[in-house]
C-alpha cells in the first residue's frame, strides 16, 4: 500500500491538521484581533474537509489502521456540520462577552480532527490516538472562560475524570492485546472465531466499554456531565453535546461491532444494562432541574441510553436506527443550544427555566423554535424525534428485546414531562423580562435550520434512512 494512497484516504484529516497549524501561526502573529478572521477560515476548513470526505472513495490507510467507508462518511458529515455550527456560535458568544481569543476556533478544529480520526479508526492504537486528540482539546475548551469559576471547575472535573476513563480503556486494550496478540479490529475478530472468548478477553472488553461509556456519558460513568454542561460556555456545551457525543458513540459502534462479532452475547449484556440505566436516570433525574443546561445534560444521558438500545439489538436494523438517531440528535440539540444562547438579558446570559416564562408573548419565533425541538426530543409526533425513537424500538423488538423496548417507551413517557414543562412555561406562564433582541445572525440561522429539519424532515425521511442503512451495512461487512 503506497504512501500516496494513505494520504489520499486521510486527506480530510490532513486538511484539518495542516489548516489548524496555519491558523495557529496566524493567531500567534496577529493576536486576538484575528479571532473573527480565524473563525471564518475555520468554517471554510471544516466545510472543505466535509466535501473531501463525501467524494473520497472507500479505502484503508497505514496497513488498515484507518479506513474510509460509508460509515465513516456518514458520521463525519454529522460531526463536521455540528463543529461548523459551534464555531459560529462560539464566535457570537465570546464577541458579546468581549472576551474573544484566537485559540478557540483552532481548538475546535483540532477536536474535530480527533473526532474524524476516531470514527475511521480500525485499530486500537489509532482509536486511542484519535480519542485523546479530541479529549485534550475538549478539556481546554470546557475551561475556556478563565474569568468564570464554574468554567474552570468544569474543565478540571472533565480532565480528572477523563484521565481516569482513559486509563481504564488503555488497561482494557492491553488485556485484549494480551489475549489475542493483535490490535487490529479484524485480527481480534479472527482470533475470537478461532479460539473463542476467554475470561481475560471478557475482562478487557469490560474495561474498554467502561472507558468508552464515559465519553458518551452513559450510566454509571455520567457523573461529570451535569457540572461540565452547566459550567462550560454555552457554545462549548453545544459542542460537547453534539459533535463529541456523535463521534464517541460512532466509535463505540465500530469498536464493538467490528472486532467482537463473535462475542456478541458478552457485550450485548453490558450494553443492555448501560442502556436501561441511562434511560432511567435521564428520565427521572432531569425532572427536578431548574437550570436548563443541567436539564439538557440529563436529557443527553437519556438519549445515549436510547441510542445504545439500537446497538444492543446487534442487527443491521439496530445500527441503522442508531445512525439515524445520531443525525436527529445532533441537529436538534444544536438548535436547542442556539436557543439557549439567545437567552440574554442586559448583555448577560441567563440559564434558568423560569427565565423562559411567557416567551411566546415576547419572542414568539424563538418560543416556537424552542417548542418544536423540545417536543421532538420528547418523541411526540409528527416531529422527527418520534421516527428516531420508533426505529430504535422496532429494532429492539425484532431482536426480541421486548422488556428493554417497553422500558424505553415508559422512560420516554416520563421524560416527556420535563420537555412539556418548558413548553408550558413559555406559553402559559406570566411573561418575565424580555430577552435581548440581538441574538446574532449565526445563532438565528442555526436555530432556523434546526427547526425546519425538526418540523419538515419527516416529509423526506427516506433520504436519511437510505444513507444510514448504507453506513450500517458497511460496518457489518
Amino acid at each position: 500500500m503506497s504512501i500516496q494512497n494513505d494520504l489520499y484516504v486521510l486527506l480530510p484529516e490532513l486538511i484539518l491538521a495542516v489548516g489548524a497549524m496555519a491558523l495557529l501561526l496566524v493567531g500567534a502573529v496577529r493576536g486576538d484581533k484575528s479571532a473573527g478572521t480565524l473563525t471564518m477560515l475555520s468554517v471554510v476548513l471544516i466545510a472543505a474537509s466535509a466535501y473531501v470526505t463525501m467524494v473520497t472513495g472507500d479505502g484503508g490507510a497505514f496497513h488498515g489502521a484507518f479506513v474510509m467507508d460509508s460509515f465513516a462518511r456518514f458520521t463525519k458529515a454529522v460531526i463536521l456540520w455540528s463543529s461548523a455550527a459551534c464555531v459560529l456560535m462560539a464566535h457570537q458568544f465570546f464577541s458579546l462577552e468581549k472576551s474573544e481569543r484566537f485559540e478557540l476556533p483552532v481548538l475546535i478544529v483540532l477536536a474535530s480532527l480527533g473526532m474524524s480520526l476516531m470514527v475511521s479508526a480500525n485499530n486500537f492504537i489509532a482509536l486511542y490516538m484519535g480519542l485523546e486528540l479530541q479529549s485534550l482539546a475538549l478539556y481546554v475548551l470546557a475551561a475556556f472562560n478563565r474569568e468564570s469559576v464554574r468554567s474552570s471547575e468544569a474543565g478540571l472535573k472533565y480532565f480528572v475524570l477523563g484521565s481516569l476513563s482513559s486509563g481504564m480503556m488503555l488497561y482494557g486494550i492491553s488485556m485484549i492485546y494480551g489475549f489475542t496478540g493483535t490490535l487490529d479490529f479484524q485480527g481480534v475478530a479472527h482470533v475470537i472465531v478461532q479460539n473463542g472468548v476467554s475470561i481475560g478477553l471478557i475482562f478487557g472488553l469490560v474495561f474498554l466499554l467502561a472507558g468508552l461509556a464515559f465519553k458518551i456519558s452513559a450510566v454509571p460513568f455520567h457523573m461529570w456531565t451535569p457540572d461540565v454542561y452547566e459550567g462550560s460556555p454555552t457554545p462549548i456545551t453545544a459542542f460537547l453535546a453534539t459533535a463529541s457525543k456523535v463521534a464517541s458513540l460512532a466509535l463505540v459502534l465500530r469498536a464493538v461491532v467490528v472486532p467482537f462479532p463473535g462475542a456478541i452475547h458478552q457485550w450485548q449484556q453490558i450494553i443492555i444494562v448501560i442502556s436501561a440505566a441511562s434511560m432511567a436516570l435521564g428520565a427521572f433525574a432531569a425532572i427536578g432541574q431548574s437550570n436548563i443546561k443541567r436539564l439538557m445534560a440529563y436529557s443527553s444521558i437519556g438519549h445515549m441510553g436510547y441510542a445504545l438500545l439500537g446497538l444492543a439489538a446487534g442487527t443491521q436494523a439496530g445500527l441503522r436506527g442508531v445512525l439515524f438517531y445520531l443525525a436527529f440528535y445532533s441537529l436538534t440539540n444544536i438548535g436547542v443550544f442556539a436557543c439557549i444562547q439567545a437567552m440574554r438579558r442586559g448583555g448577560k446570559p441567563v440559564e434558568n427555566i423560569s427565565d423562559l416564562a411567557g416567551l411566546a408573548r415576547t419572542r414568539p419565533a424563538l418560543a416556537f423554535a424552542f417548542m418544536a425541538m423540545m417536543l421532538s426530543l420528547s418523541g411526540l409526533p409528527p416531529l422527527a424525534g418520534i421516527l428516531a425513537k420508533a426505529f430504535i424500538f422496532l429494532a429492539a423488538l425484532e431482536a426480541h428485546l421486548y422488556v428493554l423496548a417497553v422500558f424505553g417507551v415508559l422512560t420516554s413517557v416520563v421524560g416527556a414531562y420535563y420537555y412539556l414543562r418548558i413548553v408550558k412555561v413559555m406559553y402559559f406562564d406570566e411573561p418575565a423580562e424580555p430577552f435581548d433582541r440581538d441574538m446574532g445572525w449565526a445563532v438565528g440561522a442555526i436555530a432556523t435550520i434546526a427547526t425546519v429539519f425538526t418540523v419538515a424532515f419527516v416529509l423526506r425521511i427516506d433520504l436519511l434512512m437510505n444513507y444510514a442503512g448504507t453506513a450500517a451495512q458497511a460496518l457489518l461487512k
